[in-house]
């Protein structure tokens, strides 16, 4: 009996490979017509959420191109790092991509309209050199692309290049100064600036008062030091003044600045505090009369005076004098005194009405009158 199953078993066997042309696999038995091929399994897949760009906050801010470089020997470039260190002496070439570049340099160098450095705008790129390097050049070297419409040019903000060089001479630890002294201003509402600019990177730079002689420090909260700009009062106020200088010292050298005088400034910036006042607001004929301008300012700021007088149209002869000095007006406060005098000898007829005095400076300007009648 069990013979006749085992044969039975191979015929189907064999019918099986006839049908499909394939071996089953041993072990396996054949699946049923309908019959799932996949087995079920309890594996947990957490599904994968793709990642979107956000392509509005990747375009929203401009990218900032570098399009400086600095050429080297042999025809060689490279990108110029935030600093660079060379020696005096040395010359310096720049180039920036883009056919309309402007440059900004140290001032020094339009100072007397130096031959030293020179600048091209070629096709493609706009250059820069610099030849037989002094200390004096140590200073920021920028360009930016130009966007013109016409005759008229703004900076593109999205292609600009800077390098800060410092020019190491012997015996020159800081960046020399026309004087021997200088005057800084401490006004109230804006930050004031020991210009103590070094020409060593690693140089360790401090700030001095010469009485009672002692170091300042530089504590990051009234008073900052920046390679590039020097000591930086952040809030000047009337205890800040005084004589101060700065020492260097760099490779086992030292050196002191020339000093500089910091002045407090009494007034605050804004338009021209003006007054106007008559030598007699009632003039007999044949007397002399003055009117007298005065304004009242920050030390730094230029006044310029225009009058407006009753004889002007007839070209009536005046006297108009203009002056100016520097009053201190206690607890070390400092104020620049600006004045204009109008005088008319012979006063007539014609003489007779109101005397205008515009005074403008920076931030504006400012009108007062007063009359002078005919006794």
């Amino acid at each position: 009996m069990k013979v006749w199953l085992l044969l039975g078993l191979l015929l189907v066997h064999e019918a099986l490979e006839n049908v499909t042309g394939q071996h089953l696999p041993k072990n396996k038995r054949p699946k049923e017509p309908g019959e799932n091929r996949i087995k079920p399994t309890n594996k947990k897949v957490k599904p994968k959420i793709p990642k979107i760009k956000d392509r509005d906050s990747a375009d929203s801010t401009p990218k900032t191109q570098s399009i400086m470089m600095q050429v080297l020997d042999k025809g060689r470039f490279q990108k110029p790092a935030a600093t660079l260190s060379l020696l005096a002496g040395q010359s310096v070439e720049l180039r920036c991509k883009g056919s309309r570049i402007g440059w900004s340099y140290p001032a020094y160098l339009d100072t007397f309209k130096d031959s030293r450095i020179s600048i091209k705008q070629n096709e493609r790129y706009g250059q820069l050199t610099l030849v037989n390097s002094t200390s004096a050049d140590t200073g920021e070297f920028s360009c930016w692309g130009q966007l013109c419409s016409g005759y008229i040019c703004r900076k593109d903000e999205a292609k600009t290049g800077s390098t800060y060089i410092f020019f190491t001479e012997k015996g020159e630890l800081f960046v020399p100064s026309p004087s021997y002294f200088d005057v800084v201003y401490l006004n109230p509402d804006r930050q004031a600036v020991v210009p103590c600019r070094v020409t060593v990177l690693s140089a360790k730079v401090t700030l001095h008062r010469e009485f009672p002689a002692k170091e300042i420090p530089a504590n990051g909260t009234d008073i900052v030091y920046d390679m590039k700009r020097g000591f930086v009062y952040l809030q000047p106020h009337s205890e800040h003044q005084g004589v101060v200088y700065c020492r260097a010292e760099a490779g086992g050298r030292s050196q002191i600045s020339i000093k500089y005088q910091l002045l407090y400034v009494a007034v605050p910036s804004g338009p021209p505090s003006t007054t106007i006042l008559a030598s007699s607001n009632k003039v007999k004929s044949g007397d002399d009369v003055s009117v007298l301008c005065t304004v009242l300012g920050e030390p730094d700021v230029e006044v310029e005076f225009t009058w407006i007088f009753p004889g002007q149209k007839d070209e009536r002869p005046v006297t108009i004098q203009d002056t100016w000095r520097l009053i201190h007006r206690g607890l070390g406060h400092t104020t620049r005194l600006s004045q204009s005098v109008i005088t008319v000898e012979d006063f007539e007829t014609i003489d007779a009405g109101y005397y205008i005095c515009t005074a403008q400076n920076l931030q504006g300007q400012t009108t007062v009158a007063t009359t002078v009648e005919f006794s």
